[in-house]
């Protein structure tokens, strides 16, 4: 009886972060379109004032009105399972717009069991899935959440980002394609990247994976895995105080021996 409360009290935990994330992301969407509501008023008074300027130059020297040119946005090319499923080719749910990317590299501070990795985001070789984990860590999602995840047989990483513990949760949305995936399936020590189903580039959800030794990890027919970024320091030390622990039971794939959770993330 007392596993299936404690199930039942997880289910209820997941579903109230599941909730309390869509909550907070209403607010943090309502002031990101604010933001650029008022962007969108400021650049239009500044264009009208350059209209006016550039269209009095244009009419005493040629006699016509000039037309500004349209930008145009640049596109990302291209083991680990996660559970959000959807059509192969689509998106499903509410998934966060690619512009949250910003094109840039965000840095930040990924803190498990106390022990604070610093790493860097590439949004303009990642932006969808980059755009995704910062809106869920920018609202609160990641926090608390467990590593549910090591490996150690074949390959080196530490899965984490499922509310649910278990593997089969997510953040209620799941997206594609893959982006930044290696050529050569070769994934350094210190990359971090977003865990899928198999044969499914558009199934990517909450849960990512972070590669503590270099590892080669087989394409499918979606491709590799969309590497996000990378950590630039506190490696070692993770694989110190969770990683050389080994894996509840002794095996090769399975929870860490040492039970590990995200006390906090940042990012800027």
């Amino acid at each position: 009886m007392a596993p299936n409360n404690k199930q039942d009290r997880q289910a209820r935990e997941a579903r109230a972060r599941v909730r309390g994330y869509q909550a907070r992301r209403a607010v943090h969407e309502h002031q990101q379109k604010r933001r650029i509501r008022d962007n969108v008023l400021a650049a239009v008074g500044l264009a009208v004032v350059l209209v006016v300027a550039v269209g009095a130059q244009l009419f005493f020297f040629n006699g016509g009105p000039g037309t500004p040119a349209p930008t145009a946005s640049a596109s990302a090319t291209p083991m680990p399972t996660a559970t959000p499923s959807a059509p192969p080719g689509a998106n499903s749910g509410d998934v966060p717009p690619v512009d949250l990317a910003e094109n840039r590299t965000w840095n930040g501070t990924l803190t498990l069991n106390d022990v604070p990795l610093e790493f860097e985001l590439d949004g303009a070789l990642a932006p969808q899935g980059v755009a995704s984990t910062v809106d869920l860590i920018q609202t609160g999602f990641y926090d608390g959440v467990s590593c549910h995840r090591l490996t150690n047989g074949g390959f080196s990483v530490l899965q984490c980002g499922d509310p649910k513990g278990d593997g089969s949760g997510g953040p209620g949305y799941s997206y594609g394609p893959v982006e930044n995936a290696p050529t050569d399936d070769l994934y350094p020590a210190g990359t971090i990247a977003m865990a899928r189903q198999g044969g499914n580039g558009y199934s990517m959800g909450s849960q990512f994976f972070i590669v503590y030794d270099d590892t080669t990890i087989s394409s499918d027919d979606a491709g590799g895995y969309t590497v996000l970024g990378h950590i630039t320091s506190g490696l070692d030390q993770l694989k110190s105080t969770v990683v050389d622990a080994g894996i509840q039971g002794g095996g090769t794939d399975g929870k860490p021996a040492v039970p590990t959770t995200i006390t906090s993330v940042t990012v800027q």
